[in-house]
């Protein structure tokens, strides 16, 4: 978060941002690493879309937003950064317009493509969180790659028909001194510790699969909530808890997920070739 700016809010943004103000947990100092953050959201459909205004809203000062797509008819049950007027428009410029029209002082940065490994590792390194919104297995697990190379923050979700889940994936050391460092984690798990690379699954998508329009919001909303607290040093991450909805009833389960040491990701093997 290198930004030339002075510390402090001005006038505008202290009424702007007031209710995060208010809060002892965020206060200025908070909100202030907000405005210096960067954030990169891959993907800007069903879960993208409330990420993208919450955080854009909330006043994150930078987002980087990643989609190859264009606005479909289709999409608008349940994407909502988009509209009729922008069909057909690329999805990254349609969400920027959407954001943009909340607070027009955050920097959105749309990429509209299917980033490769080497251009997602070099967006990824420019990021101070990253919140993967993809709605397949190989992004995710290439995103999650490239945050454990870099050492960034990952906030997973997913969601189809009525089932949702999240959690946040930390490979970082616990700071000294950050309210938002994970307790009590020597070893965090990454995304492919607890969904192998290489298993072998049939993928489900909402094209063919549907899902339940509000669930989405749901998934994402808390996607958004992780990031903004982990960016403002409130609280403590899902690092470690994977929480999993059933929209038919509205029952949460949490399960405790733990690093696999033989991980082709950051286990120990893959962390001696990379070391």
């Amino acid at each position: 978060m290198n930004d030339p700016r002075p510390s402090g809010l001005s006038d505008e943004q202290l009424l702007r941002y007031s209710r995060h103000v208010l809060l002892d947990e965020i206060g200025v100092e908070g909100q202030d690493r907000l405005l210096r953050a960067h954030a990169l959201i891959v993907g800007a459909g069903g879960l993208g879309s409330p990420v993208a205004l919450f955080l854009g809203s909330a006043g994150v000062g930078t987002i980087t937003i990643v989609d190859d797509d264009v606005v479909d008819l289709t999409n608008l049950q349940r994407q909502i950064a988009h509209n009729l007027a922008r069909i057909g428009q690329p999805k990254v410029d349609s969400a920027a317009e959407a954001i943009v029209s909340i607070n027009p002082a955050v920097t959105v940065v749309p990429v509209r493509e299917r980033v490769g490994a080497e251009r997602l590792d070099a967006l990824v390194a420019l990021a101070d969180v990253v919140v993967d919104c993809s709605d397949n297995y190989a992004t995710r697990q290439a995103v999650n790659a490239a945050c454990v190379a870099r050492g960034r923050p990952l906030v997973s979700g997913a969601a189809i028909g009525f089932d949702g889940q999240v959690s946040v994936y930390d490979r970082r050391p616990a700071h000294a001194g950050s309210s938002a460092a994970p307790q009590g984690r020597i070893d965090p798990p990454c995304y492919a510790c607890v969904f192998p690379p290489n298993a072998v699954f049939e993928e489900a998508r909402c094209a063919t699969m549907g899902v339940l329009a509000p669930l989405v919001g749901i998934i994402g909303s808390m996607q958004a909530a992780e990031a903004l607290k982990m960016l403002a040093g409130v609280g403590s991450s899902l690092a470690g808890r994977l929480q999993m909805l059933d929209a038919r009833s509205m029952e949460w389960t949490e399960v405790r997920v733990r690093r696999d040491p033989d991980c082709p990701v950051c286990g120990d093997a893959a962390r001696r070739r990379t070391g």
